[in-house]
């Protein structure tokens, strides 16, 4: 590995683990510690306790906080209420998305956004360019520790960790601060694997003793450890987006299919007029391939023997049992039964657009 990976808090436990390290957005992670397989039906079938202390938090406080995110993003904030969550955008003037981003409100001029890892350097220098008077940026990526514990008994695993919260009570969006165990966390309901779970945020140095009461609780619920390869297979069944691949600053959250987080009546976030002035030149779609095969990342789409897109993600889903994948083709070609080939190597495999997800995780929960 190289020296100037990063590595998160828990870089020795997961080595401890017997877990196969691979680099990822500059840090050395986690892809597995059993296997991929086991990993993904753990978090569909029970729970499973991924580190995911590689992402970024930036804090936003002051008077001019929320004004400052309302021009940044493209989701509303002044209808975002204490102890809520929302999903939206970063996007830069010509309507390309700089990052895709949660943003948390803990008080009226106290926010925090969960960024992606490979985009913080980036992200922080495009939200303290646009951040209006009278508001305290602050980076503390460093030293935050962020667990997610995903799955349908993510609430049973948790519940005797937190005797004083009804945990089981709190919805989806919501966030409480409170103690797991005897450790000051930010608990959210939240989660990247399309399954009812929880994110976990502590303080760097008590990483590692959360995870080890997470896993201790979580034993008589079958959680097993997770690592990034399930966290892949399992956004996939879920159709949600990975920057990078679906996203990135050439293209629009119109064309991603991310419609419902853009505040395109109200505007006024940077990239609105963008958005409303350039043709959707490409759709984000769902397929399904017939044949054997798997659909890589950057493989060509064909249609009728000519070229018409390519595939962001791909892979097997052991949920259904096919090989699934996500790719952009024209606005003609996005029609849910459109059919499609991709070529795979040498050959091509026939595929259908499908809607999405492809599982919902939490229709099982």
């Amino acid at each position: 590995m190289s020296e100037t990976l990063a590595r998160t808090p828990l870089y020795d436990l997961h080595r401890s683990l017997g877990a196969r390290l691979v680099p990822f957005a500059g840090f050395e992670m986690p892809v597995q510690y059993r296997s991929i397989l086991d990993e993904h039906r753990a978090v569909r079938e029970r729970a499973g306790l991924f580190d995911v202390s590689h992402m970024g938090q930036f804090d936003l406080e002051g008077p001019g906080a929320a004004a400052s995110l309302e021009t940044l993003l493209t989701c509303r904030v002044d209808t975002l209420r204490v102890g809520q969550v929302r999903y939206g955008l970063l996007c830069n003037a010509e309507g390309g998305v700089v990052d895709d981003v949660t943003v948390y409100r803990r008080a009226d001029d106290s926010f925090f956004l969960c960024v992606n890892a490979a985009n913080i350097a980036k992200d922080y220098a495009w939200v303290e360019r646009h951040c209006a008077a009278e508001t305290t940026l602050r980076d503390r990526s460093e030293s935050t520790g962020l667990l997610a514990l995903q799955g349908p008994a993510a609430a049973a695993v948790l519940a005797p960790l937190c005797p004083g919260d009804d945990l089981r009570a709190l919805r989806r969006f919501r966030f409480v601060a409170t103690a797991v165990g005897d450790l000051p966390c930010l608990v959210s309901r939240t989660g990247y694997t399309g399954s009812d779970g929880f994110e976990l945020y502590v303080d760097a140095a008590d990483a590692d003793a959360l995870w080890r009461s997470l896993a201790e609780a979580g034993g008589a619920h079958g959680l097993e450890p997770a690592g990034l390869g399930a966290r892949d297979t399992l956004r996939l069944e879920a159709a949600l987006p990975l920057y990078g691949h679906e996203l990135d600053d050439d293209t629009t959250p119109l064309e991603a299919g991310l419609e419902r987080f853009v505040k395109r009546a109200q505007g006024g976030f940077i990239g609105a007029a963008a958005l409303e002035r350039r043709t959707v030149a490409k759709r984000l779609v769902g397929f399904v391939l017939d044949g054997a095969g798997v659909a890589r990342a950057d493989y060509v789409l064909e249609k009728e023997g000519r070229e018409v897109g390519s595939v962001t993600s791909g892979a097997p889903s052991p949920t259904l049992g096919k090989s699934i994948g996500l790719g952009y083709v024209p606005p003609d070609l996005a029609a849910v039964g459109t059919r499609l080939q991709v070529r795979v190597r040498k050959r091509l495999v026939d595929a259908s657009v499908v809607s999405t997800p492809f599982v919902d995780g939490r229709s099982s929960s």
